[in-house]
């Protein structure tokens, strides 16, 4: 099991709920990778440093632990290396050689390898991510949620603001309704950006 240090600094250490058990983070950025992934795929299982990679570079054996291994539900598997860009850049030539290493094991089982930095990590689809990710268990009316269906079909893609209006129910029934759904995955939203009254809505 990952040891997680006391933490120092800029870390941020603790530990994810996912659907599948839990994931250990010792930073910010792994804490919302973790988060991020877990809503691109609510069946994804996200272990935290996996194995311990040895190899030998000039001479030397050395050792690398990558942060994360994904195994997505439709069955790629990822080896994932969570790093702020301004360390990836500073110790680029230190970490080269473990990445190439963790490339080669995780080929070797037919899997990829990700180096993960907040250009990617920290984008629109994590903020609807933290604001949906605790959507997904709340209360669902399943009579509300029937008519909102019907709704979207009906109008054929309404904005968020449309579909609001046309939900046969109070304004805060509506907002909640349709908010559940997206993060239940029963409504489809362009999760790259912004949802905003304008986004478009579209069934799976």
């Amino acid at each position: 099991m990952r040891r997680i240090p006391l933490s120092h600094r800029s870390h941020v250490t603790g530990f994810n709920a996912v659907p599948t058990g839990m994931a250990e983070h010792e930073s910010a950025l792994e804490r919302d990778f973790i988060t991020l992934s877990s809503f691109a795929d609510r069946d994804a299982k996200i272990t935290s440093q996996p194995v311990t990679i040895r190899f030998e570079h000039d001479g030397e054996q050395r050792r690398y632990t990558p942060d994360f291994l994904v195994e997505w539900f439709d069955g790629r598997a990822e080896l994932v290396e969570v790093k702020y860009w301004a360390d990836l850049r500073a110790r680029w030539k230190r970490f080269r050689p473990a990445f190439a290493a963790g490339r080669c094991w995780i080929r070797e089982r037919g899997g990829s390898f990700r180096i993960a930095t907040e250009r990617a990590v920290r984008c629109p689809a994590l903020d609807a991510a933290k604001r949906l990710l605790p959507l997904r268990t709340a209360a669902l009316d399943p009579d509300l949620a029937e008519a909102t269906l019907a709704m979207v079909q009906a109008l054929r893609e309404p904005t968020f603001h449309e579909l609001v209006d046309a939900v046969p129910a109070t304004r805060e029934e509506a907002l909640g309704v349709i908010w559940r759904m997206i993060a239940r995955g029963m409504l489809r939203v362009d999760g790259t950006v912004p949802i905003v009254p304008a986004t478009r809505i579209s069934l799976p």
